[in-house]
């Protein structure tokens, strides 16, 4: 493991041109059909330890935190984040009546399969860092659904978040009276978010989608730059099956004339992209060829990143978070914040440098390999479906020297919850498995028959309340010995690892 700032000088550092030049080498060994795509396109061309997660308690106030309660439960009632009706007319509605708040500010809107989170995290602490008022919407919550709307960098209070239901309830209950069907819990939280940055008001909104991209509830704006994180196979029963069905439904937040910042895609999934922008006339940049990551080394809390932004190359940045994929969520927020100020296109410069350091060393993403306690260490990640899980097996093995890691894992029952644990079984040398609170978990039982057939009967023990599971997980990681180096990873659903936070004291 380097120290943190490795000497840039020293001889047995790579070049990191060098290295830029074979990620754009391996690249472009794609699908010849791409090119034909490629020719009708734009492309943006130019010659410590971690901080403190940001996630709120409760209200100490009794008052707020009843009122608070008591507007969790009127959004309670409504459909949940998983049963959808594909349309946005509700949602254009709501927005009609209360005078378009979402037009009155620019916006970054984010899709993908996994990353989005982090790299909006990451989009809004480089706008923070370059003086601009912002506001962040993301989901689902951790812990507090107040996380899910966050002004300059933190989550709103409860207070605003009352207010801001108030203020916009008796324009939801006008539209739920003239729709077939009553606006979603996700559709009224979206519309809360969009009228605080109105209010508030915000200089430029960090905006993740929920679902897809075309009908989720979230494309009520035109995004001034579109963001699409590595997609892979999920939600395949509402999406599609494959890469470019996927793709297809998450191309839809790309708007005319936008500037368009795809990471790292599947082929079939790039072509649909690709298509899409030389459609409503798009720039575009890729990674691995406008931008990349071109040097990562694994520092203490974090690791230490070269990057090849739109403008230029940033080195020695310190990102907190671990794992080959945050890196890749660094290259692309960069690039979309660069392309947000015109780098590539109005201006040949890059970003201040020293600003955009500071910004990286400040982001925080909680539940994303998120170190909760020591001694025995506990990590939690909230990988929920196999891609992520890769992603967090690879990288807590590259983090962590953990003697023996024990895994925690609570899934919902919609995933796909064998490759979950197939991707997991490489590094964790016992799994407890359990459930967490909500009614979409996969009953304990029956996940603990699809590990025992994953990791073998000898290596699954079967705890169904999460604060046994997390004992029992806790007990076996400590069984070596107190200097032994064992470890606990908790994973498998937001939900589980959110769950798990709070009984571990963390909120």
């Amino acid at each position: 493991m380097s120290e943190l700032p490795p000497d840039p000088s020293a001889d047995d550092q790579p070049d990191p041109l060098t290295a830029f030049d074979e990620i754009i080498a391996e690249e472009t060994t794609r699908d010849p059909d791409l090119a034909v795509i490629e020719a009708g396109s734009r492309t943006l061309r130019t010659q410590g330890g971690p901080p403190e997660a940001d996630i709120p308690a409760r209200p100490a106030d009794p008052e707020v935190d009843k009122a608070l309660r008591e507007v969790e439960a009127e959004l309670a009632t409504r459909w949940g984040e998983t049963k959808l009706e594909p349309s946005v007319a509700r949602i254009a509605a709501l927005m009609d009546v209360l005078g378009e708040p979402q037009r009155s500010y620019p916006s970054i809107h984010i899709t993908g399969t996994n990353g989005k989170t982090s790299t909006a995290r990451m989009i809004e602490a480089l706008l923070n860092a370059f003086e601009l008022r912002t506001g962040r919407y993301t989901s689902p919550h951790v812990q507090s659904i107040t996380e899910r709307i966050s002004l300059d960098g933190a989550p709103i209070s409860p207070e605003r978040f009352i207010e801001t239901y108030r203020d916009i309830k008796p324009y939801v209950e006008m539209v739920d009276a003239s729709q077939d069907y009553r606006l979603s819990f996700f559709e009224v939280l979206t519309a809360m978010a969009y009228a605080a940055f109105a209010d508030a008001p915000v200089d430029v909104a960090v905006v993740e989608v929920g679902m897809g991209g075309s009908w989720d509830a979230t494309n009520v704006i035109d995004g001034d730059v579109a963001v699409v994180t590595p997609i892979d196979l999920d939600h395949t029963d509402r999406l599609g099956t494959t890469h470019a069905a996927i793709a297809t439904e998450k191309a839809g937040i790309v708007k005319q004339d936008a500037t368009v910042i795809l990471a790292q895609q599947p082929v079939e999934a790039a072509q649909v992209l690709l298509k899409k922008a030389v459609e409503v006339d798009a720039t575009v940049a890729r990674e691995g060829l406008e931008f990349g990551v071109v040097d990562r080394q694994v520092a203490v809390g974090g690791q230490l990143l070269t990057l090849r932004g739109l403008g230029g190359e940033y080195r020695e940045v310190y990102l907190p978070l671990h794992g080959a994929h945050q890196a890749h969520n660094a290259a692309v927020a960069l690039a979309a914040v660069e392309a947000f100020f015109g780098v590539g296109a109005q201006r040949p410069d890059p970003l201040d440098v020293d600003t955009v350091r500071k910004a990286f060393a400040a982001v925080a993403s909680p539940g994303r390999l998120e170190v909760v306690r020591r001694s025995p260490t506990v990590v939690l990640d909230a990988a929920h479906n196999p891609a992520g899980a890769r992603a967090a097996a690879e990288a807590i093995g590259e983090a962590f020297q953990f003697s023996r890691l024990i895994g925690v894992v609570g899934a919902s029952g919609d995933k796909n919850v064998r490759e979950l644990l197939e991707a997991f079984e490489p590094v964790f040398a016992e799994v407890v498995v359990t459930q967490n609170s909500s009614h979409r978990a996969m009953d304990a039982d029956e996940l603990a028959g699809i590990a025992v057939e994953v990791f073998g009967e000898e290596r699954v023990q079967v705890e169904p309340r999460l604060p046994d599971a997390l004992e029992a997980a806790i007990t076996l990681a400590e069984e070596e010995g107190e200097f032994a180096g064992g470890g606990v990873l908790v994973t498998g659903s937001v939900i589980t690892v959110g769950e798990a936070r709070l009984l571990l004291g963390r909120g």
